[in-house]
């Protein structure tokens, strides 16, 4: 997986077209999407503005290096096996094509 934050709009884009669904396609787009939402649960769990230890005095450079390591930490979260989601989806779009 690619070092580069990832988008609703970079997973979007890597979904296969219904005609040549390759497994390895829809394997990595599962993979992002399973990343993208890996991240969105870890901002909701630092909360807003109060950072990893709580102590609510950090700057917009250290709330900056946070959300670029909670993007970091999903996708190698997602390409270890995560939630297990990505792998439920990529059965499945298998089945179907």
């Amino acid at each position: 997986m690619s070092s580069s934050p990832i988008s609703a709009t970079t997973a979007l884009a890597a979904l296969p077209t219904a005609s040549g669904r390759a497994p390895n396609k829809i394997q990595d787009a599962a993979k992002q999407f399973e990343a993208l939402l890996l991240h969105q649960i870890l901002s909701s769990a630092r909360g807003s503005g109060k950072g990893w230890l709580a102590t609510g005095d950090e700057d917009a450079s250290a709330d900056c290096a946070t959300d670029f390591a909670e993007q970091q930490f999903a996708a190698v979260l997602a390409q270890n096996g995560g939630l297990g989601l990505a792998n439920l989806i990529t059965v499945n779009l298998k089945d179907k094509s």
